[in-house]
């Protein structure tokens, strides 16, 4: 497939092309590409919306759920991984290569220099992975699903979604991420029919992520030029160093998500997991209804500061998510229905409190990278989320005695409250919302 020339048919397209050549007085503020990137982000996030709601409702009704249970912490463990790999490149390096993108020669050397740091960080956390599945009895008694489920880790490796958000092509995103989610569908369809295939569950996953990150790789090297080389350890030191504050901001922000699987898994059992799981993925894909705006605004931001186009689309942002938490508020009963069926009231419950968190999710979203780190002041958009972190680390360590997924969904939306309000106070001391 010639992914330059990839165009969408249909009602979707027509309006899509309409409304960027509507916009073509404004190529020079860079409006144009704000929107093609974001309509081809809005793609993948539907994929992201739709296919899971395929996934899981057969996982539950195959494998049951405890044992997708077992599946969902295992991920999350390996989540912790995957931040370890990435080490926040998908921040630093994204606003490096955006940057530096007409420089090829420059860009292969941020390339290269960001693979070599991650090969490392590979193969330290797959040795950390070993030592903990083989000491622990709480791992050792499933150490094939977090063995397979390493696998993701790999995929996320070879994928540089950095390197095509530097760019500013989110179309390769988009394709390359449907193509590795639609393979994991067809593998997991043909081979998953009953509760013992839950051992394969995890392999089927890493295949198709590797199978992305594979081609995404050709796509850079081939299409885009980009030159693998063995960079200066200096290169690679100011790349590494400049990446910690990202990275301790993305283990800090896992308080929020994996961590909560984890503890939930370590002091529960697997079947809340399940439960907890079921409403997590409908609120992550409430949040991911809005990001593909939020990684478009990101590199945009980065090299044009427009502030009061910002403005805009921030509080139409923020009025949807406010309507989308009041419709699901009123609907939960019935979302979770339809998808999981019946058995699924404890999710039903936990996704009401999730929807309470919504508009204040998605404010404090927009006002972290997007803004405040792409004008300069990536102090707060990192460290409001460990303080924010820090708290609910504190809060949910204190109230492990009475933990389930009620206390885990209420610290989490008290967190992104908490993150709001910081930012709020960095953009306020700053005075940065009035720049023109």
């Amino acid at each position: 497939m010639d992914l330059d020339n990839y165009n969408d048919q249909g009602f979707f397209s027509q309006w899509r092309d309409k409304a960027l050549n509507s916009l073509d007085k404004y190529r020079g503020m860079g409006i144009r590409v704000l929107l093609h990137n974001f309509f081809s982000l809005s793609i993948l996030q539907a994929a992201n919306y739709l296919l899971p709601l395929i996934i899981l409702p057969y996982l539950v009704r195959v494998i049951g759920v405890e044992k997708l249970g077992l599946i969902v912490f295992a991920q999350a463990v390996i989540s912790y991984f995957n931040i370890l790999t990435d080490y926040g490149f998908h921040l630093s390096a994204t606003r490096d290569i955006a940057a530096a993108r007409a420089d090829m020669d420059k860009v292969s050397v941020i390339f290269s220099s960001v693979m070599v740091i991650k090969s490392v960080l590979l193969v330290a956390g797959f040795g950390i992975l070993l030592i903990l599945v083989y000491l622990f009895d709480k791992f050792s008694a499933d150490a094939t699903v977090y063995l397979l489920t390493y696998g993701t880790v790999l995929g996320n490796y070879l994928y540089p979604i950095w390197f095509f958000q530097g760019i500013e092509r989110m179309k390769y995103i988009t394709v390359l991420s449907i193509l590795g989610r639609v393979i994991y569908i067809i593998l997991l369809l043909i081979f998953v029919h009953q509760e013992n295939d839950y051992i394969i569950v995890p392999l089927l996953n890493s295949i198709g992520m590797v199978a992305a990150g594979i081609l995404s790789m050709v796509i850079a090297i081939v299409k885009f030029k980009v030159k693998l080389q063995f960079p200066a350890i200096a290169d690679m030191w100011d790349n590494f160093r400049r990446s910690s504050q990202f990275f301790l901001s993305r283990v800090a922000a896992s308080a929020d998500s994996s961590f909560n699987t984890v503890i939930l898994g370590l002091f529960t059992s697997n079947e809340m997991v399940g439960y907890f799981a079921a409403a997590e993925k409908l609120f992550v894909a409430m949040r991911n209804a809005f990001m593909p705006l939020v990684q478009a605004l990101y590199p945009y931001m980065a090299n044009r500061s427009n502030v009061p186009l910002f403005r805009k689309v921030f509080y139409v942002s923020v009025a949807a998510a406010v309507v989308l938490s009041v419709l699901m508020l009123l609907l939960s009963d019935v979302v979770i229905g339809l998808i999981f069926g019946a058995g699924f009231e404890l999710s039903s419950k936990i996704l009401r409190l999730f929807s309470l968190g919504v508009p204040f999710m998605m404010a404090s979203i927009l006002l972290g990278y997007p803004f405040l780190a792409a004008l300069g002041h990536e102090s707060y958009a990192n460290y409001s989320v460990a303080i924010g972190s820090v708290t609910h680390l504190v809060l949910i360590s204190a109230l492990i005695p009475i933990i389930s997924p009620f206390v885990v969904a209420a610290a989490m939306v008290f967190t992104q409250l908490l993150v709001l309000v910081i930012r709020i106070g960095g953009i306020r001391k700053h005075h940065l919302w009035q720049l023109a």
